[in-house]
């Protein structure tokens, strides 16, 4: 897709998708999860870990896109996948602190070293935003952990539905008070650019 530059002037905010576009996930949460198996004497595959805690993401949020449960945030989700993932892979030597602690993982993700930077330098010219299915209190935290400058943070809880349903990226533009056509989506992935 091509874009006009008639339309470029149009263009208020940027807004980012954030897990894998903005920030590492797969390195930050392998190694969480390895410092808290190694604090129990274990040693796992810790990307194969954090690999299928994130391939239960999408199953996760189908059910909340198919109504057969409410929305909510994507912290619970993530609690509800890493106790499925546990039980999997027979780790059970984490106490219920420990869990809430390795939940909380993905508030820590390290961004991409060009991140920070390259977001700062947008903000001269654009509102830089989130517009992620992660709730506002985590993309929040990792933004603090992270150095992360974001003008505002959109998405999923704003919006009260989960990409790629169309409602949280018209949702996002309508909370920023902007059309859609002033909004520009950053992803690494294919189906959350095609959806928006």
């Amino acid at each position: 897709m091509t874009i006009a530059p008639s339309s470029l002037s149009e263009l208020r905010a940027v807004l980012f998708d954030v897990f894998g576009t903005v920030v590492d996930w797969r390195t930050s949460i392998a190694r969480e999860v390895g410092e808290s198996l190694a604090r129990h004497g274990l040693s796992m595959d810790n990307e194969a870990l954090a690999d299928r805690w994130r391939a239960l993401y999408q199953p996760a949020m189908e059910r909340v896109r198919s109504g057969t449960i409410a929305f909510v945030p994507l912290d619970v989700l993530h609690r509800e996948n890493l106790d499925q993932l546990l039980e999997e892979f027979s780790i059970d030597c984490l106490s219920e602190q420990e869990k809430v602690d390795l939940n909380l993982a993905w508030h820590r993700l390290d961004p991409w070293p060009d991140s920070p930077g390259g977001l700062s330098r947008l903000k001269t010219r654009y509102t830089v935003g989130s517009l992620s299915n992660g709730n506002i209190d985590l993309i929040r935290d990792m933004a603090q952990n992270g150095g992360l400058p974001w003008d505002a943070i959109v998405g999923a809880e704003v919006a009260g539905a989960y990409k790629p349903q169309p409602q949280a990226y018209l949702g996002s533009a309508k909370a920023l008070s902007l059309e859609p056509e002033q909004c520009m989506l950053v992803a690494a992935h294919n189906d959350d650019l095609r959806a928006a």
